[in-house]
């Protein structure tokens, strides 16, 4: 706070307690001696910062680390280090579980016992990081990677309010530090002699990697089939590999070491208190909602005509398919996310003095929320119109599926007005991390190459350059078309994968099968793709 500038300067310590709000001991009348005297307290000192709203949500200090934690946290080191430097498939779960394992090892020597919300973002999580194994499109891989990560975290804090669930991961992310440094005491309490030292372990796993490396050579050795599938379980060892399997070993140590470490003690973030905001008069709230209602209902009534096939009539301009759709759904998409914007405004700065209050915010968001699902119905039907007429692409399904997820949102703000909002926050996480789950297991590529390949045998128009692009996770659709446009779509595809296979953990069941069905129909060779007479040349490249 600044001083006005006419404000005179106190000359005592008596007068700046008073300017300051704060007291002062009482001074003895007493002559102090020159020795006894001391500078004065700076009354600058009783100033204190104001409180923040991250105050309380400091973890309390984790309980000494476990070796069944160090344990782990080596173990998912040392599997980053063989698996995950060839790709990313199953070797991701496989990473997955000493991680797991040490956030379990941690939790429990602190206390932590495990509940319902607990087990389930932890096994959805799980569930999440099966989409790389199955699937070979790297798109809804990195979104169940991201979706499993946020589950993660909020498994290992625990959280159940919006700030929670929305800085959980930076909680995550700022454990690396904190972490390491316990993990580190902790293994220097057990390495320095005291009962339950780590010594014992370290040698009997160094006997045990000796054990295997000499009998196993002698195994391989002596017989070749022994000596194939040991080596197509063990990972390819390469010297110029040794940098990024290092880099892959301290990432997979730390990140369990920090999961382990978030587990002990994890940060409070529902101590968080967000002040609600000012609750605004009734007609200064309503008005502007009232209007926009009114709004959004004009709009849905023409919109009606639309959903129940009056197109000729919408197109009375003159505009093609893609010229309408495209038109409107992006805008149709951004009112959908706006209106959720409108939404949260609005009951932040809702009135609230009573039953009649109440009353009126379900009347006044309720059919908000109902207009607005027809909004999104016409955002879904424009997208079916120009789908039907130009393809499917991996944006349209895209956008499609997160225009969906929009429309639950709604209708979940709409249970939390009739039934309560405690649970709204997981709700909503719950629908998002399903969604990416649902739209990973379903092969969005392989639906985009289905309803392609349906639509040639319809039109006899199809986008070869554009398939032949997508991943290994197309091959089964386009194997039923006929040759050679057979072989022009798949020749691109199969040579994006090389000849190499990856190892038996990086290999998706996309890649696998992709393989498979190659081998049993191979490509015809000499097939001259650039005098094809189906290639669809009215097709809307613009990615949308």
């Amino acid at each position: 706070m600044e001083e006005p500038q006419d404000a005179v300067p106190p000359r005592t310590l008596a007068e700046a307690a008073v300017a300051w709000g704060t007291s002062v001991p009482a001074q003895s009348t007493a002559p102090r001696t020159k020795a006894a005297a001391g500078p004065p307290p700076n009354p600058w000192a009783t100033h204190q910062r104001p409180p923040s709203v991250f105050d309380g949500i400091t973890a309390a200090d984790a309980a000494p680390v476990r070796a069944a934690t160090l344990a782990s946290a080596l173990a998912a080191g040392v599997l980053s280090a063989l698996l995950l430097a060839d790709g990313v498939a199953v070797n991701l779960l496989i990473v997955a579980v000493p991680l797991a394992l040490a956030a379990y090892f941690a939790a429990q020597a602190a206390g932590r016992l495990p509940r319902g919300w607990t087990l389930a973002w932890g096994a959805g999580g799980l569930a999440l990081l099966s989409v790389p194994a199955l699937r070979d499109a790297g798109w809804p891989s990195f979104l169940a990677v991201a979706a499993a990560f946020g589950l993660g975290s909020l498994a290992l804090h625990g959280t159940r309010r919006w700030p929670g669930v929305l800085l959980n991961p930076l909680g995550l992310v700022g454990a690396l530090g904190p972490g390491a440094v316990w993990a580190w005491r902790g293994l220097r309490a057990r390495t320095g002699g005291a009962r339950g030292s780590l010594a014992p372990i370290v040698r009997a796993v160094a006997v045990a990697i000796v054990l295997l490396v000499v009998f196993g050579a002698l195994f391989a050795a002596a017989d070749s089939t022994f000596a194939d599938l040991l080596g197509s379980l063990l990972p390819d060892s390469d010297l110029s590999d040794g940098p990024l399997r290092f880099l892959l070993f301290a990432l997979g140590v730390l990140g369990a070491v920090a999961a382990a470490y978030t587990a002990a003690a994890p940060l409070r973030w529902d101590r968080i208190e967000v002040k609600p905001g000012r609750a605004r008069g009734r007609v200064e709230w309503a008005l502007p909602l009232v209007v926009l209602n009114l709004l959004f209902a004009v709009f849905n009534l023409i919109q009606l005509t639309v959903l129940f096939g009056g197109y000729e009539a919408a197109l009375k301009d003159g505009l093609t398919y893609s010229e309408y759709a495209r038109q409107g759904f992006w805008q149709l998409l951004f009112a959908t996310l706006l209106t959720l914007g409108v939404i949260a405004l609005a009951l932040r700065w809702s009135p609230r003095d009573g039953r009649r209050d109440r009353t009126l915010v379900r009347a006044v968001l309720g059919p908000l929320c109902v207009l607005t699902l027809i909004v999104v119905a016409s955002a879904l039907r424009r997208m079916q119109m120009y789908v039907d007429a130009y393809g499917l692409t991996r944006l349209r399904i895209s956008v499609t599926a997160m225009e969906l997820w929009l429309g639950l949102v709604i209708v979940l703000i709409m249970a939390a007005g009739v039934f309560g909002a405690r649970w709204l926050p997981r709700a909503v996480i719950a629908s998002a991390a399903g969604g990416v789950l649902v739209f990973g297991l379903v092969s969005p590529d392989g639906m985009v190459a289905e309803q392609n390949v349906q639509r040639y045998v319809d039109t006899r128009k199809f986008d070869v350059d554009y398939v032949s692009g997508l991943s290994a996770d197309a091959v089964p659709a386009l194997d039923k078309l006929p040759e050679p446009v057979r072989t022009c779509a798949l020749r691109p595809l199969m040579e994006s994968l090389g000849e190499d296979k990856a190892p038996w953990y990086a290999m998706s069941y996309g890649e696998h099968r992709a393989r498979s069905i190659i081998e049993e129909r191979p490509l015809r060779e000499g097939v001259n793709c650039y005098d094809l007479d189906v290639i669809d040349t009215s097709t809307d490249r613009s990615e949308y």
